[in-house]
């Protein structure tokens, strides 16, 4: 198949998937005469597997190395959890982070007149901010 079929039957955008292949994620397993990429089976296992990782927020990095662990047949499954535990890790000091930054949104809101008057608290706070 070529790379608009893979990309349709992978949910990627054919960019994408020529972003994955430079990164090294994957490695279509020929070309045409033509010199177009020729996906298998194979490869379409890999750029679904992609797209779900992604879909979860797993970071390139730890993409190729769940591919790694995905293609070893002697792997640990505590290797694959602990890449899982690290990355929920990560996402519960982002949600916290996001929580924190909801939460003096919401404080700035209620003290906003939102009158005529020129003044804001809104933007006092962000120009006053330490950069």
């Amino acid at each position: 198949m070529n790379i608009g079929q893979a990309a349709q039957l992978s949910g990627l955008s054919s960019k994408m998937i020529r972003h994955y292949e430079s990164l090294g994620l994957i490695k279509p397993q020929g070309r045409s005469a033509a010199g177009y990429r020729i996906f298998n089976d194979f490869d379409l296992s890999q750029l679904k597997f992609i797209h779900q990782a992604r879909v979860l927020g797993f970071s390139l990095e730890q993409i190729g190395q769940l591919l790694q662990l995905w293609h070893q047949e002697d792997r640990a499954s505590m290797d694959v959890k602990m890449l899982a535990e690290q990355h929920i890790n990560a996402l519960n000091a982002k949600i916290e982070s996001m929580q924190q930054m909801k939460h003096t949104l919401e404080q700035l809101i209620d003290i906003c007149p939102a009158s005529a008057d020129p003044n804001c608290p809104i933007l006092t706070s962000l120009s006053s901010a330490a950069i």
